[in-house]
C-alpha cells in the first residue's frame, strides 16, 4: 500500500474535481503495475494499472488509496473494471466519502463475490487527501493561508520597498504548493504593492498546469497592466458595482474573467 501511495501522490492537486488515487497491482507477491489518477476526463487509477498488468491482473490482488467508484461519470465504474480483470482481493486504504460512493464499491465487489480488506495505510491515504475529504463532507473548499514573516514577526520593512522577506528553498517550497491548488488568491493591495504574476514556477520553470488566478478587487484599484492580468493563465476579478464600468469592460477585453 506504501507504493500505492507514492503513486498517488504524484497526482496530488492535478485531478481536480476527483481525488488523487494511486493503485498497484500484486500477483504472487510481485508488483506487476501500478497507475495514479489522470487529470479529468482521463482514466482513474485503477483502469491505468489494470491496463498495464493485463492477463496478470486474473487472480491478483489490487491496492488502492480510496474505495473503487462504482458510478458512471466522465467515466464507467472502476468497479466494473476491477471485476472483469478477475481481481480475487482488493486493499481499500479508505471509504471515499462522497454520497455517490460512500461504501457502495465495496458493496458490488463484495457482490461479485471479491474479498475486500478496508484501512489499509488509511492514515496517510487520509491526510493525503484532506482537502478532497472537506470539500466533500461540507461543500466546502480547503483554504490555505500563507504568508512569510521574519523572526521578529514583520511581513515587510519599514520603508514598505523590501521585495521578499522569504528566501529561496521558502519560494521554492510556495512555488510547488501552488502546482497542487486549484487557485490562488490575492487582494488588490497585494498586487499594487507587489504586482506578483501568481503562477506557479517550481526550479524555475513554468509549471504545465496552472492555478486559477483570483483577485478581489471591491474598488477597481489594480491597474490592467498588473502582471496577475497577462494572458496565458486563466485569471479571475471578484469586484463590486463600486469599481468603474470602464476598468471591468478593459480587464474582460485582456481574456480576465469578471465577477461582479
Amino acid at each position: 500500500m506504501r507504493l500505492a501511495l507514492r503513486e498517488a501522490r504524484r497526482a496530488e492537486g492535478r485531478t481536480s474535481p476527483n481525488p488523487w488515487v494511486g493503485a498497484v497491482v500484486v500477483k504472487e507477491g510481485i508488483v506487476v503495475a501500478r497507475g495514479y489518477t489522470h487529470p479529468p476526463p482521463g482514466p482513474h487509477a485503477e483502469v491505468v494499472a489494470l491496463a498495464q498488468a493485463k492477463g496478470l491482473a486474473q487472480g491478483a490482488d489490487l491496492f488502492v488509496t480510496l474505495e473503487p467508484c462504482s458510478h458512471y461519470g466522465r467515466t464507467p465504474p472502476c468497479t466494473e473494471a476491477i471485476i472483469k480483470a478477475g481481481i480475487r482481493r482488493v486493499h481499500v486504504s479508505m471509504v471515499d466519502p462522497d454520497p455517490q460512493v460512500n461504501g457502495l464499491g465495496i458493496k458490488a465487489l463484495h457482490e461479485a463475490g471479491l474479498e475486500v480488506v478496508v484501512g489499509e495505510g488509511e492514515e496517510e491515504a487520509r491526510r493525503l487527501l484532506e482537502p478532497y475529504i472537506k470539500h466533500r463532507r461540507t461543500g466546502l473548499p480547503f483554504v490555505i493561508a500563507k504568508f512569510a514573516c521574519s523572526l521578529d514577526g514583520r511581513i515587510a520593512a519599514a520603508s514598505g520597498d523590501s521585495r521578499w522577506v522569504s528566501g529561496p528553498s521558502a519560494r521554492e517550497w510556495a512555488h510547488r504548493l501552488r502546482t497542487k491548488v486549484d487557485a490562488i488568491m490575492v487582494g488588490s493591495q497585494t498586487v499594487l504593492v507587489d504586482d506578483p504574476l501568481l503562477t506557479a514556477r517550481p526550479w524555475g520553470r513554468h509549471a504545465s498546469r496552472q492555478p486559477l488566478r483570483v483577485v478581489v478587487d471591491s474598488q477597481g484599484r489594480s491597474p490592467s497592466t498588473a502582471k496577475v492580468f497577462s494572458p496565458g493563465v486563466p485569471t479571475l476579478v471578484a469586484t463590486t458595482d463600486a469599481s468603474p464600468s470602464r476598468w471591468r469592460t478593459a480587464l474582460a477585453s485582456q481574456g480576465v474573467e469578471v465577477q461582479v
